[in-house]
């Protein structure tokens, strides 16, 4: 089986610059959750790689986390997918820690947990700190223009390289036609 590394917030659901706080405010984006079906049954391993600072800002807590991660869980399934783990880091962006991307250590994480090497894995982000974490570990960074793809695109700084798709949808739709060719 084959893994593909995605982004919470701008990726699976929409974007909030005031943080996804709670399960109603969790909305998908027209077409991800078919997505990650279509990655399931092509067999592809999913999992999530996602910055949550609203903890450290105290904006919610754990409970709150996994209710909001349950109710996308939930409709993940009922769209025929499966999401395999959620990594997430907690911390703030004035933390220091390894966890918190750009840093690469989510993604190392990800790959002892799963022992495997991430060279080459497609991870599928909407900002420049999405594609740095995926170059350190020598994933396959994609950037989509939902969430803060649009501004990311826009500044093109450190984008070279990159492939860009409009969202969720196109990305899986390219990595499902080359697997296969």
């Amino acid at each position: 089986m084959r893994l593909v590394i995605l982004d919470r917030d701008g990726v699976i659901n929409e974007d909030s610059d005031a943080f996804i706080k709670n399960p109603e405010e969790w909305i998908p984006i027209p077409g991800s959750l078919e997505a990650i079906g279509k990655l399931h049954r092509a067999d592809y391993r999913v999992v999530i790689a996602t910055n949550q600072s609203g903890l450290a800002r105290g904006l919610f807590d754990y409970d709150m986390l996994t209710r909001i991660h349950d109710k996308m869980l939930h409709h993940v399934a009922e769209a025929g997918g499966v999401v395999e783990a959620i990594f997430f880091c907690p911390h703030g962006p004035t933390d220091g820690c390894k966890c918190r991307k750009p840093e690469p250590g989510m993604f190392e994480e990800i790959a002892t947990r799963l022992r495997m090497d991430l060279s080459g894995v497609p991870a599928i982000g909407d900002s420049l700190r999405d594609v740095d974490a995926a170059r350190a570990v020598g994933a396959r960074p994609i950037l989509v223009k939902t969430g803060k793809g649009q501004r990311t695109v826009a500044r093109q700084d450190g984008l070279s390289g990159v492939e860009v798709y409009d969202d969720l949808a196109m990305a899986v739709e390219v990595l499902l036609r080359e697997k296969q060719s």
